[in-house]
């Protein structure tokens, strides 16, 4: 079958963030025609020229379009149309696909695929990254009563048109679920990881860092990912100052985002903390190979705790527990299993308690770290959840009744 991907945010494993579409085209193009219709907002800022920007046998269409986690509201609106309408004039000419993948963020890309397969009459599968327009609006972004309405509107409007429905967590899909959307055409197909980068991963290189940046004998507690502003990084950095007199714990924090000055800020006046730049996505499971415990921090706000952090996945399947700082799913998660603990977001002084409580059990962070990479290789392996996303995609096609 001939699949069109709408999705605005196209990264390969050179770029320092989660390669989920990646690793899923490469598996779906061995046996389908692909056509990915994106920006090249992440191929300007790869950090190396290892990897192909699409993967083999992948039909690429791509406007320029720069985007950035730094950028205000305006700027990313800009961002967002400009591909939005790039989208739909490539969506209205390009080859006729059999099913037409949309990928949100933000709500505009599966806005823009929901016109082209209403008037093209092809069937449209709706993937929900991140709950829009909830997001943005909870964390103050949008702030207008009617656009507010507009908003919800078009995403419960989307939701009704889409053959099938894909979420990254459950509590995505009971979120779907509660707008008494059909159950039956949702399906959560978690982010997952990727092992062909873990499985290459040797100790040698993971020695030779611990070597490198002096970490001998010291507990290397890891935050890898965005410091942006939905990260809790202000509370982050408050349980970081407050732990620095602790000379045997070292806080490792590799990426980039809106808090990055105030971080180099602290990490100038505070010994214990180690920021390292942005890491390409092959590279960046030595650091959690290294770590001994990491962070998935957010904001405290309802919409987060429903969320499906790529480091979350990248940990637990590295062998290394984790503390999550949100009563979602992945807070029961951590706790069924046994692979990590809950601390409550935004909560510097008790984050700092948990940490050191858990650093003090070296024999439990063991085991936590081997029930996590055991449930990992049995849940999170992106190529058998490529499989799951193919067999949705061949079910789409199915004739359905869909409003519009």
């Amino acid at each position: 079958m001939h699949i069109a991907v709408f999705n605005q945010h196209h990264h390969n494993p050179d770029c320092p963030a989660t390669c989920r579409h990646y690793s899923f085209l490469e598996e779906l193009a061995k046996r389908h025609k692909v056509t990915l219709i994106t920006s090249d907002g992440w191929r300007n800022i790869r950090l190396t020229k290892e990897y192909k920007w699409v993967p083999e046998g992948v039909k690429l269409y791509e406007c320029n379009s720069p985007y950035a986690n730094k950028m205000g509201v305006v700027q990313r609106i800009k961002s967002f149309s400009h591909y939005t309408a790039y989208a739909l004039r490539i969506g209205m000419t390009m080859p006729k696909p059999d099913i037409i993948w949309a990928v949100s963020t933000p709500l505009s890309t599966p806005w823009a695929a929901a016109q082209v397969a209403k008037l093209r009459n092809v069937p449209w599968v709706f993937e929900v990254q991140d709950l829009w327009p909830q997001f943005p609006i909870e964390m103050g972004a949008v702030n207008n009563r009617q656009l507010k309405r507009l908003l919800y509107k078009t995403e419960n409007k989307l939701y009704r048109s889409a053959s099938e429905i894909i979420t990254l967590s459950p509590d995505m899909s009971e979120y779907v679920h509660h707008l008494e959307i059909e159950q039956e055409k949702v399906t959560t197909i978690l982010n997952g990881t990727d092992f062909t980068f873990i499985n290459a991963v040797q100790q040698k290189d993971v020695e030779s860092l611990r070597e490198k940046y002096k970490l001998e004998g010291k507990s290397v507690v890891l935050y890898a990912g965005t410091y942006g502003r939905a990260n809790a990084v202000p509370a982050l950095m408050e349980t970081i100052r407050g732990m620095a007199s602790d000379e045997s714990i070292v806080f490792l924090l590799a990426g980039n985002g809106y808090y990055e000055p105030q971080l180099q800020e602290l990490a100038s006046q505070t010994a214990n903390l180690l920021l390292l730049p942005p890491q390409p996505r092959y590279e960046v499971f030595k650091l959690f190979k290294l770590a001994d415990l990491s962070l998935v921090t957010f904001n405290d706000l309802p919409v987060l705790a429903s969320n499906s952090p790529s480091k979350f996945y990248d940990s637990l399947a590295c062998g290394t527990p984790v503390v999550v700082t949100n009563p979602g799913w992945t807070k029961d998660f951590v706790e069924d299993h046994g692979c990590g603990w809950y601390s409550p977001a935004e909560q510097p002084a008790s984050l700092a308690t948990t940490i050191n409580e858990i650093l003090a059990q070296p024999e439990e962070l063991k085991l936590a770290g081997a029930r996590g990479e055991t449930v990992a290789r049995a849940m999170f392996d992106r190529k058998k959840l490529a499989e799951r996303m193919e067999e949705i995609l061949i079910r789409g096609q199915k004739p359905k009744r869909r409003s519009y």
